[in-house]
């Protein structure tokens, strides 16, 4: 029987695990990334992938680097015929991708060769695509950059967000990796290069790309604000404080100012001003607070239309 080591960290990688598990794969070993404090409790928490792999009754291993020579060699050790990786959160070795005679092959939550990186639902998203997918590809030591497998389109909804994203995108990862691992393992498989001219990158969030900037339109705002949530959530500034921006909706208010000036106050929204259009905040988290909807928020402070965010 063919020997499995599945690499996996997050919720989007636990149902392909149980996946592999329930279609009566011998997985080895369930390789995840270390537990790690989560909360302002800093409360030690173990990933999916590991609750998963408890659950099932599979050995975990949580190496801090496989870089560490030491820390590959226990995966060399178990002699894998292939590694099947989905979002695992740590750059391979060369030693280990090469080791498998089946080789390394992984679960990429986007249409190679577009996206490539550690964010590709978010950034599909932010961008505004109506269309994503995943692939399954076999890895190299350049990032993302090895041959197709197989692909899989799916359909990003106006109301979808990275959340909902990483569910649809989940469960099609694990429908197409159950239908391409038998080619895989029988050698039938195609191998479909990238096409170079076609690469585009989906670089992990950076701080910068949180911030709401008002002279953009709505629309961009508003795919920003769906594409980092439920994280790691769009952010803007009022009153020299943070104001995370959980959700929002594209509002047509007749009312118009400058670029972040609140427009408008509803019942359950705070209307602002974009650089085209007008953008109606639905749930937000002042500093220090707690998450709220817009109408209990305006409960408390007295905001007022003429007031703007930074």
């Amino acid at each position: 029987m063919t020997k499995i080591v599945f690499m996996g960290t997050p919720a989007f990688s636990a149902p392909i695990l149980k996946m592999l598990a329930e279609e009566g794969y011998d997985i080895v070993s369930v390789v995840t990334q270390p537990d790690r404090p989560v909360g302002r409790k800093k409360i030690l928490t173990p990933t999916p992938v590991k609750e998963q792999a408890l659950e099932l009754g599979l050995p975990v291993y949580q190496p801090e680097k496989l870089k560490d020579p030491e820390q590959a060699q226990k995966i060399l050790d178990l002699k894998p015929d292939l590694i099947v990786t989905a979002a695992f959160g740590q750059i391979l070795p060369t030693s280990v991708l090469e080791a498998p005679k089946l080789g390394a092959i992984n679960v990429h939550a986007s249409l190679l060769p577009e996206y490539r990186g550690g964010a590709p639902i978010h950034q599909a998203i932010i961008d505004g695509k109506t269309e994503t997918g995943v692939t399954i590809m076999y890895m190299v030591d350049r990032l993302d950059a090895g041959d197709i497998i197989s692909q899989k389109a799916v359909t990003i909804e106006e109301t979808d967000h990275t959340g909902s994203m990483f569910e649809k995108l989940s469960a099609a990862g694990m429908d197409l990796l159950k239908e391409t691992l038998p080619s895989i393992i029988d050698g039938t498989n195609p191998r479909i290069p990238q096409d170079e001219e076609l690469v585009t990158f989906a670089r992990n969030i950076s701080r910068e790309q949180e911030r709401i900037d008002w002279m953009q339109s709505a629309r961009d705002i508003y795919n920003q604000v769906r594409g980092l949530h439920p994280w790691p959530v769009a952010f803007t500034t009022f009153g020299g404080a943070n104001v995370k921006l959980w959700w929002a909706e594209l509002a047509d208010s007749r009312k118009t100012g400058a670029p972040g000036e609140i427009v408008e106050l509803t019942k359950d929204a705070i209307v602002v001003q974009t650089g085209e259009g007008t953008l109606a905040i639905k749930e937000l988290q002042p500093a220090g607070k707690k998450r709220m909807t817009a109408e209990d928020y305006l409960r408390g402070p007295k905001l007022q239309a003429g007031d703007r965010f930074e």
